[in-house]
Order: C-alpha cells, then sequence, then structure tokens
C-alpha cells in the first residue's frame, strides 16, 4: 500500500466498466471500494463493455440494455448511500454503426433511456491478423473504412454524441482517416491507440515505439480527436506486471508507462487529453490507489491548470458533464 500522491487532487475517471459475468462480478459496491481508496475522485464515465444487453427485441435495440443497468448504477451512486462519487455521470453505450437506417433508431433509445447521461458510443474495431491477440466482438479489417461504418458515426452528430475508437496500434492510420473525413464529429481514441505486446509483437517494443509516436504524432493534427491516457496496465499490452512476484509500484508504473503518456500528452496537449483507469480491464498489473499514483507521478511537471485538465477538466468537456 503507498500513499496517495496529492490526494486533494479532483478526478474525473473517464473510462471504467461495470459487470456480472458468469466468471467474474464487477458492479458498484466493488467499483466504489476502488475508487474510495484515498483519491478524490469526483466522477466517472462508463464505457460499453457488453453488460446486461435486453434479452428479447431486436438485435439492433439490445445494447440499449446496458444504458439504462449503467443508469441505474448512475441512480444509486446519486444517492444518499454510497458517498461522494458520482459514477456513470457520463455513460459511453454501443451502437452497431454499419446496420445503417437503424443506427438512428439505436442512439434515440440510448439518448431516451437516459437523457441526463447519455454521452456516447463506442463500438470496438480492434483487429488483427494473429490468432493470439484477443478479438472483441465480431470485427472485420479496415471497418473504420467502410461506408456503412462511416454513416453510422457521422449519425452521433445528429444526437451531439462522441465516438470512442477502440483499436490496436497498428490500426491508428485509420483512426486518422475517419476523423480527416469527418471533421466535425468529436472522437475519443482510447487507450493511447491500444499499444500490443503480446503474441507476434513480443519483445518488439524499441522497434514498434517510433512507428506508434508518428502515428500519434499525426493523428493529434486532426483537432476534433481526444486521447486517453491509459489501458496500459492490459495483459494485452506485454508489460507483464501481472507476473511479478510482488506487485509493482507507482515508480515502476511511471518508468514504463512514462514514455508512451509523455508523448500523447506533448502531441495533443493537455486540453484534448485524459488519465483513465480502465477498470477493472488494467487492475491485473496494479491496484486502483496505485494507478492513480503512477499517473499522478507522470504529471508532477504540468502545472495546475494543465493537470486540471488531464485530471478532469478535458473529460467534463469531452463528454459534457
Amino acid at each position: 500500500m503507498e500513499d496517495v500522491i496529492e490526494p486533494d487532487l479532483a478526478i474525473c475517471d473517464p473510462h471504467h466498466h461495470l459487470w456480472d459475468f458468469p466468471t467474474n462480478r464487477y458492479l458498484l459496491h466493488e467499483f466504489l471500494a476502488d475508487v474510495g481508496d484515498g483519491h478524490r475522485v469526483e466522477s466517472t464515465v462508463y464505457v460499453e463493455c457488453g453488460s446486461f444487453y435486453r434479452a428479447e427485441g431486436p438485435d439492433h435495440l439490445k445494447p440499449v440494455g446496458e444504458t439504462e443497468f449503467a443508469a441505474g448504477q448512475a441512480a444509486m451512486a446519486a444517492s444518499d448511500r454510497y458517498g461522494p462519487a458520482r459514477v456513470a455521470l457520463g455513460i459511453v453505450g454501443h451502437a452497431d454503426m454499419t446496420t445503417g437506417d437503424k443506427v438512428q433508431e439505436t442512439l434515440a433509445a440510448h439518448v431516451e433511456a437516459d437523457p441526463r447521461r447519455f454521452r456516447g458510443v463506442r463500438h470496438i474495431t480492434a483487429w488483427d491478423a494473429s490468432d493470439k491477440i484477443h478479438g472483441h466482438g465480431v470485427v472485420t479489417p479496415q471497418m473504420l473504412a467502410q461506408p456503412a461504418f462511416r454513416a453510422g458515426v457521422a449519425a452521433l452528430g445528429q444526437f451531439g454524441l462522441s465516438f470512442d475508437a477502440f483499436v490496436y496500434h497498428p490500426q491508428i492510420e485509420e483512426v486518422t482517416a475517419l476523423a480527416t473525413a469527418l471533421p466535425d464529429q468529436t472522437i475519443v481514441l482510447d487507450h493511447i491507440g491500444g499499444m500490443v505486446g503480446i503474441g507476434p509483437y513480443a519483445g518488439k517494443r524499441d522497434e514498434i515505439f517510433p512507428v506508434w509516436r508518428a502515428a500519434i504524432q499525426e493523428l493529434a493534427k486532426r483537432p476534433n480527436v481526444n486521447v486517453k491516457l491509459g489501458g496500459l496496465g492490459m495483459t494485452l499490452c506485454g508489460f507483464g506486471f501481472h507476473k511479478l512476484p510482488e506487485p509493482a509500484s507507482s515508480q515502476v508504473l511511471a518508468d514504463a508507462w512514462g514514455p508512451y503518456i509523455e508523448t500523447c500528452i506533448e502531441a495533443f496537449g493537455a486540453e484534448r487529453a485524459m488519465f483513465e483507469s480502465n477498470y477493472p480491464m488494467d487492475s491485473p498489473a496494479c491496484t486502483y490507489r496505485t494507478l492513480w499514483n503512477a499517473f499522478k507521478r507522470l504529471a508532477q511537471g504540468a502545472s495546475a491548470d494543465e493537470k486540471a485538465a488531464l485530471f478532469k477538466g478535458t473529460a467534463e468537456r469531452v463528454y459534457r458533464l
């Protein structure tokens, strides 16, 4: 257990999940135990993860069940029973961007489910040719370039919604092309672009880093794109912290993640970058307390205004909290 660094620094955690799957449960009570572990987390953004889809009805409306679930968890957190953190103050749900005219019906249903909190959509397009890289649902190559997919993303603008892009790092250029084609659409790049360090990418970090950095720098030239600083604790990234005999300290994490976080902040600026927990997906690497300590170490050289943006302000602006 580490002492909390800068315990008074206000935080909006703009990326976490809640679920109750057969092998793992992480609902409001579990998340609040992490959120309440010393850092000043004032609000959070719930991001879709396939939880609690509707069991009945048209397929394109089944993901609306997840927004209904998240809204219920948010209502509990907003009561007088569970402390000051406003969990799921913003909700990012799923809609299949390839379903044509049905996309607007799905988006309208999400907004109706919680008009105060529903703020955006994520349709995961992370794909890799290697069968050693875990897939996420039905994903095919170059989905972001498909006309139907782009039409779906364009429909978000009619509702004032953002688009969260989760890709793997070789696909960052696809996000750049999407942002160029839809310059008025707010786009959020999840997890610094999905750095992969396992399978065919294992042991190639020095080779991959400059290619990833160049892609990030080019993407950052699109003013409609923001970046989430995190997701590096996932086993996908190949740092191997979950294999250590003792949990990694925040300094160890900061040293390993620093080049990636610093590159993104330099490219996007604090006003378009936001630290994220990606909990519980990043929990194999460290505790929630240690994670935010690592981020605070990485932001030690930032000004007060920059810290305010990185830890809260950018998230509040992007998700209109």
